[in-house]
């Protein structure tokens, strides 16, 4: 062993990033370079005494290049990275025909791939198709002024005060079901009505107490100014 091979196989042996095979067979070469049997090899690193041989065999042959993994065989890919691409482009730039969002059935149409396919494009590439999320965007040119000063309050309040951050609800439907619930009992599922009545509506009122976490909360009959 060149000391150039034992440079690099001490490295690996001791990296907290390589694969743990490559570990395992630079931490066995350098064993049978030091004397040890096959025997000891194996016990020491985990691994087969006849693996062990093939490697050693393999690292005389091939030196380095020798403990890298050979190319398997196997069934030939289906879908190009193309195909990948186009899965994730129409996704995330395009909306389907008649329906609200993509659903793997639809993407599946759509592009021409596999619905497992699809399935495991979008699992890989984390997208979530049938969620929505919505966000705001305030047109105020001083919007980032007064955000600073609103969570300066909240974080450095002045001494002795009492900061509140107050908000309306306003028009909340009181609603309730028609007839009671029946509870779920063995081999069946919690029922309910498919229909409600109701109530009339209410205002909430609420405060929350920044810094104490308490909410001071007031329901009106009216919403006056």
């Amino acid at each position: 062993m060149t000391s150039e091979e034992r440079e690099v196989l001490e490295a690996l042996a001791v990296s907290r990033t390589a694969p743990y095979r490559q570990v395992q067979r630079a931490r066995l070469v350098l064993g049978a370079a030091s004397g040890e049997t096959n025997r000891a090899i194996s016990q020491e690193i985990g691994l087969g005494w006849r693996s062990v041989c093939m490697w050693r065999q393999r690292f005389i042959r091939q030196r380095l290049a020798g403990l890298e993994d050979r190319p398997r065989p196997g069934k030939p890919r289906q879908y190009s990275d193309a195909d990948r691409l186009m899965v994730i482009e129409t996704a995330c730039t395009q909306k389907p025909n008649g329906e609200s969002h993509w659903s793997v059935r639809t993407l599946a149409q759509a592009t021409g791939v596999g619905r497992d396919t699809v399935h495991r494009i979008l699992r890989q590439a984390n997208l979530k198709p049938h969620r929505v999320g919505t966000f705001s965007r305030s047109p105020d040119p001083d919007f980032a002024a007064k955000v600073v000063d609103v969570v300066g309050l909240y974080l450095h309040p002045p001494k002795h005060a009492v900061v509140l951050c107050v908000d309306e609800k306003t028009q909340v439907q009181a609603l309730d079901r028609r007839q009671p619930l029946l509870p779920m009992r063995p081999g069946q599922i919690e029922r309910r009505t498919h229909d409600y009545k109701r109530n009339g509506t209410v205002q909430l009122y609420a405060a929350l107490q920044v810094h104490a976490g308490h909410v001071i909360s007031r329901i009106e009959e009216r919403h006056r100014s």
